[in-house]
């Protein structure tokens, strides 16, 4: 029996796709080793079968672990990965499906990863069929669309995307593997211990910007200034007004603070003026990523998670996309009247499906590949956890919001004149909701009440007084603002930005959640990479090769001549890290001593109160303790056990009732508990559960 044989990115697209693509809607599942793939019918026989994502990666051809390596190939990842042996068994399925196929379909997602994945399944798998395969596009996964794309499949695949993908994963290859091994070998030279140091074409810069504002924030010299506040009665109620500006000496505010001193003031203006606010514009990855940030503080890469949760649900349009406009071949009506059976949305969708026309308020961000981010309508076949609700209800009311009337706001500035003083008063409150109300709660808008006042009008003053302040440090970038800085710098893409932030993290080149402070080792990697090659933290450079990967795209550049260019910087870059190995070497070997130091300090050891308590191992018994770093000296012998199970996390607080350090405890699938260290804790005596004695 001859098929067609469609290629998806994953088994939960491969069900979809087969389902919608099946005349009754039900097709055959078969598993063989492990591998499910699906038979149905549609004008022919269809077999769709899935990936696990890419199937197949760069490595270098070489075995040996040295520097520079110029010279690679793309493998099966079970050729390069010790734990992907599964893909052996994979590929072997797609390989034998691929056997009896009389034609081939690029199921995939129609991004750059999903082409490349595609493509070398294709290519390696399928005996070279990527010439002669069709392409599905589609940007949900509802049976509607697929059906479409699959009845108007594209005739080749899209082979600029491709390049353009081969050549990001093969610069990115090159630049990661060269630099991270340089930084390795480096740091075990010097200290004849391994540990994995990276850094890459994106990485790089990315820490820079972080690194810049850290050194900013650390050399910031606060600067003292006074403000000088009136407390005002206007029918009854109390209200704190200004003075016009900031005074720099307390001299000066002094002085003004008693020339306007008094008991009533004189309303010397009062300003109104109404604003439109348009409606937000439609949801990009990375706009969606922030706006989940501040609104629920999840970070992007577990966003992104959902997002493809969501998606493979066929509740979203595929998420990986950078536009904000929404082409009403999308079907505005149709998504409003499957939303308007939700009972939450039911109210919001009528309205708008009663106006006379539909037109979104679209934002100037353009991807050729897929629209802004949408509900598809569909409801939820299962329940969705706490996570994936809040992310989706975003999705659907920011959709809703983008076609509702602008909101009206009214702002009132107001001036007090205390002796002659100038004190201000701002107020602002909503007189027409517009989209506001299709947003909330998710729209945070400051509502005051305003008072009645006219010019000449005479108000009571109660208390006039004078507060010192000082200027701030720049703040630290949270993963938020991480994201927008590095969507302004054009440093990676909508797909991997949420990833280096998340791979900063994991390297320990982080630290904090929130609040993003570069470590020791962060520093330490970052120093090396700024004075001994520049060039490879640039974002100037990093830019100029995501133009020229866009110009691939655009088929105005060709995939050789950016390897080459990024083979010669390469060759002067490496070259110029092993001439100065024992120097980086030096430099990286302290940062880690550093960082290994820092992950384990417990705090001040309290019995000699001059050295630190750290997690050690004992070289005898194998078990982890806390020591004093004076018991290297024969100094101090300070020791408490800890549990031999689970994350020991310092919390930098001591119990209050013995005064011993306090750890948290993460054991996986369990909730963290905190841990008096001292086993002599009076409380533990009374209590089961060992947080008693904190």
């Amino acid at each position: 029996m001859k098929y067609t044989l469609i290629v998806t990115e994953k088994p939960d697209a491969a069900n979809r796709i087969a389902t919608a693509l099946d005349a009754r809607g039900k097709p055959k599942k078969s598993i063989q080793n492990g591998v499910p793939y699906y038979e149905s019918y549609r004008s022919g026989n269809i077999v769709v079968v899935p990936a696990l994502g890419h199937l197949y990666t760069i490595t270098s051809k070489q075995k040996k672990r040295n520097y520079p390596v110029f010279d690679y190939h793309w493998v099966p990842r079970y050729q390069a990965e010790k734990k992907a042996g599964r893909i052996r068994v994979w590929l072997k399925v797609i390989s034998n499906l691929a056997k009896e196929a009389e034609m081939f379909v690029d199921g995939c997602d129609f991004d750059i990863e999903g082409s490349i994945i595609g493509y070398t399944i294709l290519k390696y798998a399928c005996g070279e069929k990527q010439d002669t395969a069709k392409r599905m596009k589609y940007s949900t996964l509802t049976d509607e669309e697929l059906q479409t794309a699959y009845d108007n499949l594209l005739p080749h695949l899209d082979f600029a995307l491709v390049e353009a993908g081969l050549t990001r994963h093969e610069v990115d290859w090159l630049y990661g593997i060269n630099l991270s091994r340089a930084l390795t070998e480096a740091a075990k030279t010097a200290s004849g211990q391994y540990s994995t140091l990276s850094t890459g074409r994106v990485q790089g810069p990315t820490l820079r910007f972080l690194e810049e504002r850290e050194k900013d924030i650390q050399s910031f010299v606060p600067t003292p200034y006074w403000k000088l506040t009136a407390k005002i009665s206007i029918d009854n109620k109390i209200y704190a007004v200004e003075y016009e500006r900031p005074l720099e000496t307390l001299a000066e505010a002094k002085a003004i603070q008693n020339a306007a001193k008094t008991k009533t003031g004189t309303v010397s203006s009062v300003e109104v003026h109404e604003s439109e606010v348009q409606p937000p514009v439609p949801f990009d990855l990375g706009t969606l990523q922030r706006e989940v940030y501040k609104l629920f503080h999840y970070t992007p890469i577990r966003t992104s998670a959902i997002l493809q949760r969501l998606y493979l649900d066929a509740l979203i349009s595929y998420p990986r996309t950078s536009s904000q406009k929404l082409p009403s071949a999308i079907g505005y009506k149709d998504i409003l009247k499957k939303l308007q059976k939700t009972p939450a949305y039911t109210k919001q969708a009528s309205e708008l499906l009663a106006k006379p026309s539909l037109k979104p308020n679209e934002g100037k961000k353009i991807d050729p590949a897929h629209p802004a981010i949408y509900p598809t309508g569909n409801l939820a076949q299962k329940p969705l956890d706490a996570s994936s609700r809040n992310v989706f209800d975003l999705v659907v009311k920011r959709f809703l919001a983008v076609f509702a009337e602008p909101a009206v706001r009214q702002n009132v500035n107001i001036t007090i004149s205390l002796n002659d003083y100038r004190f201000c008063l701002s107020l602002a409150r909503t007189l027409m909701e517009g989209w506001f109300r299709f947003y909330r709660p998710y729209v945070r808008i400051k509502e005051d009440t305003f008072p009645p006042l006219m010019e000449g009008q005479t108000v009571d003053v109660s208390q006039l007084s004078v507060k010192k302040h000082y200027t701030k440090p720049p703040l630290r970038y949270n993963p938020r603002s991480l994201l927008l800085e590095m969507e302004k710098k054009e440093i990676g893409t909508k797909a991997t930005r949420a990833s280096i932030i998340q791979t900063l993290h994991d390297r320990k080149y982080l630290n904090g959640v929130d609040q993003l402070a570069v470590s020791d080792l962060g520093f330490g990697v970052i120093g090396v990479l700024e004075r001994y090659c520049p060039v490879v933290v640039s974002p100037e450079m990093t830019r100029m090769l995501e133009g020229k990967m866009e110009d691939i795209q655009q088929c105005k550049e060709n995939k050789q001549s950016v390897l080459t260019d990024a083979v010669e910087t390469l060759k002067q870059v490496t070259t110029e890290l092993k001439a100065k190995e024992t120097t980086i070497g030096s430099q990286l070997s302290e940062a880690l001593k550093q960082s290994w130091l820092n992950d384990r300090a417990i705090g001040t050891c309290p019995k000699c109160g001059c050295n630190q308590l750290i997690i050690l191992r004992s070289k005898k018994s194998g078990k982890r303790f806390v020591g004093c770093t004076g018991f290297f000296e024969g100094k101090c012998n300070m020791a408490y056990p800890l549990p031999q199970k689970g994350t020991i996390k310092p919390l930098g607080s001591a119990c209050k009732i013995c005064d011993a350090p306090v750890v948290a405890t993460y054991m996986r699938g369990k909730k963290p508990w905190r841990l008096c260290l001292n086993p002599q804790c009076n409380s533990k005596a009374t209590a089961n559960k060992p947080e008693a004695g904190c």
